[in-house]
């Protein structure tokens, strides 16, 4: 969690002073290291669960504000987005029941949450990416109304150029420019923090780094991302894009982004890590700190670290380091980033404890990891993981190329189960979380297995848009069982209530896979599209996808009629009507068929910012209009 308060302006002078408090605190932090002050011998864990808020259909409900208004526990913040929400899990040492009371405590925690957000229509919903949400959710008038968010979004959109591109290829393609940092917003992570003592940061650190490809291929859940089918987990690849502002100039040289996996080993101290990031980031915010930290430190004090603290907030290493005080005490942690959020609380808490095995374990049989890993070969294993889940392979210790599935069931989690029981969890424990790890690897069913099988078996539906909101109700349902997602059928057919949820608006029924034609091109082309693929209107825009106008199948007819469908080559323009009637994708559905009514058209291509995005027809309301009635039918035949 970072820190609200900040300034919205800040002056020269301002930078300047913060930087040299910046400065101070590397230096104090060196200290603290070198004297030996940093706590040790203790190990704990703690967590932040990120959460979105979703409506009786699925949708993003921008209720956090007044949620967060009626919870009391002081763990609860807010997050980018009027959509989402922070919990902060008290750290806890590591031993005995740690992970089921980590269970626990998250589980009152979003009860607390559905509790505080069902009187708003609103519900809790635990994933890496909403699959629901739309670019019309990813405005500034659904952030969160605090100075941090405000600034983050004025300092990073001042230094991109004021435009955000995001261009991600996987089973389909995605490729988005936006105005504003709130393409973030579509993230949510479970980050697990690891306590550690100055002396072992950094090979822990290092091993922190080689663990984390096989632990994400284990846990992804992030498939989907504004209907598009792209990575395995897609937040890695969204959230390293959504706030990347380098300049062309900068993508040029090859100047890190923002949010990075890292280019090397940690060789001596955590404060390499800190000069680091302060050499290549610039500051973004500000605060004023009360005093300066070597100054703190000398006359025997524990100095906050405040500067570096707030800095370190604004760069997003995958495995970031934190300095924190507890009871008095500076510590350490690793905070492990590349979790998302769900698909369940006990999913949660059996990756944690996967990681916290591991690392346990690895680090007393591999005490340098330098020595048998190639720091590119694990960051290649991070990205191919990313991309392809448990359907990766990966270069592991001396080179060797093993599938990342075979690795987790016959090294890693035996492994794991070792580290577990040398730090003393209790063997149900061990028995319980591991074992959610070993039957949701062997099964392949990970979160974002279910939600891809879940969108091809609901093929049935006549929109993606659809499919994408019914089985984002069935998730919300399941998770509430609590069972864990290896577990978890296929969605049965949609119950009327969210068929009726999913046919709102224009742009949950559209057709955006659309057949084009230009106005130059040949007429017989608009002709035989329309042939080859059965549909009876062809879209006609100019290359910079503007529309200009619309090829019927009756106007060909006409043509035909009239005896001009031979003779000399005609261009589309010729025949196209210029001008067609539109609607907007986030227009009602009933407005749309009262313009098709009015107009006596039987289409109407959908618009938004003057580019054609999609198509409606009478059809797709046929088809909808059918299955309603067959329901309803079916009600009605019920004993």
């Amino acid at each position: 969690m970072g820190r609200l308060d900040i300034p919205a302006r800040t002056s020269g002078e301002q930078l300047r002073d913060f930087a040299r408090h910046l400065l101070d605190d590397v230096e104090a932090l060196d200290r603290i290291c070198r004297a030996g002050l940093i706590e040790s011998g203790v190990r704990r864990i703690g967590a932040e669960q990120e959460m979105f808020l979703v409506d009786g259909t699925g949708r993003p409900a921008t209720v956090a504000m007044e949620v967060l208004d009626v919870l009391t526990d002081e763990g609860f913040t807010t997050e980018l987005g009027r959509f989402n929400l922070e919990f902060n899990l008290p750290a806890q040492e590591l031993g005995g029941n740690c992970f089921q009371a980590m269970e626990r405590r998250l589980m009152v925690a979003l009860e607390a949450v559905r509790q505080a957000a069902r009187p708003l229509g609103g519900d809790v919903l635990l994933v890496g990416i909403l699959p629901t949400l739309e670019k019309t959710d990813l405005t500034l008038d659904n952030m969160s109304p605090l100075p941090r968010y405000y600034r983050l979004n004025a300092v990073m959109s001042e230094q991109g150029g004021g435009t955000f591109r995001t261009a991600i290829e996987g089973l389909d393609e995605l490729h988005v420019t936006h105005d504003n940092v709130m393409l973030e917003a579509c993230n949510a992570s479970f980050q697990v923090h690891f306590q550690v003592s100055a002396d072992e940061f950094p090979s822990l650190y290092n091993l922190a780094q080689v663990v984390t490809a096989p632990l994400l291929a284990a846990a992804v859940n992030s498939p989907l991302l504004l209907r598009q089918r792209l990575w395995r987990e897609t937040r890695i690849a969204l959230f390293e894009q959504s706030l990347d502002m380098r300049s062309e100039a900068l993508r040029a040289r090859d100047v890190r982004r923002r949010v990075w996996f890292g280019d090397r080993w940690v060789r001596d101290s955590v404060v390499d890590l800190f000069r680091e990031d302060i050499a290549r980031y610039r500051v973004l915010m500000t605060i004023e700190p009360e005093d300066v930290s070597t100054a703190v430190l000398a006359r025997g004090d524990v100095p906050p670290l405040t500067a570096l603290t707030l800095h370190n907030g604004t760069v997003y290493r995958w495995n970031r380091p934190c300095y924190g005080i507890t009871d008095g005490k500076p510590h350490l942690r690793i905070e492990n980033r590349v979790l998302p959020s769900g698909p369940t609380v006990v999913d949660e808490v059996a990756n944690t404890a996967f990681y916290v095995g591991l690392m346990t374990e690895l680090s007393h049989a591999t005490p340098d990891v330098r020595t048998i890993f190639s720091f590119d070969d694990v960051r290649a294993n991070f990205v191919a993981t990313a991309r392809y889940g448990l359907g990766a392979t990966v270069r592991w210790a001396g080179g060797r190329r093993v599938p990342v599935r075979d690795l987790i069931l016959d090294e890693l989690v035996p492994a794991a189960r070792d580290g577990l029981r040398r730090r003393a969890i209790d063997d149900a424990c061990i028995a319980r979380y591991l074992g959610v790890i070993e039957d949701r690897v062997r099964s392949g069913r990970t979160g974002a297995a279910w939600m891809l099988n879940a969108l091809e078996h609901l093929r049935g539906m006549p929109s993606r848009r659809a499919r994408i909101q019914a089985l984002t109700e069935v998730m919300r349902e399941r998770q509430q069982s609590g069972a864990p997602v290896h577990t978890w059928d296929l969605p049965p057919e949609p119950r009327t209530r969210v068929w009726r949820g999913s046919y709102r608006t224009v742009g949950q029924v559209m057709t955006t896979d659309l057949f084009t034609v230009h106005p130059e091109d040949l007429v017989d082309v608009a002709a035989a599209v329309m042939d080859w693929e059965h549909i009876r209107h062809v879209p006609v825009e100019d290359r910079e996808g503007q529309l200009v106008g619309l090829v019927s199948h009756r106007t060909l007819l006409r043509l035909i009629a009239q005896g001009q469908g031979s003779g000399r080559p005609r261009a589309v323009r010729e025949v196209m009507k210029p001008d067609p009637v539109t609607i907007t994708p986030d227009a009602p559905c009933l407005d749309a068929i009262a313009r098709m009514r009015e107009h006596r058209v039987a289409c109407l291509p959908v618009v938004q910012e003057g580019r054609l995005v999609g198509i409606v027809t009478e059809r797709d309301f046929l088809e909808i209009a059918g299955r309603l009635l067959e329901e309803h039918l079916r009600a009605d035949d019920l004993p």
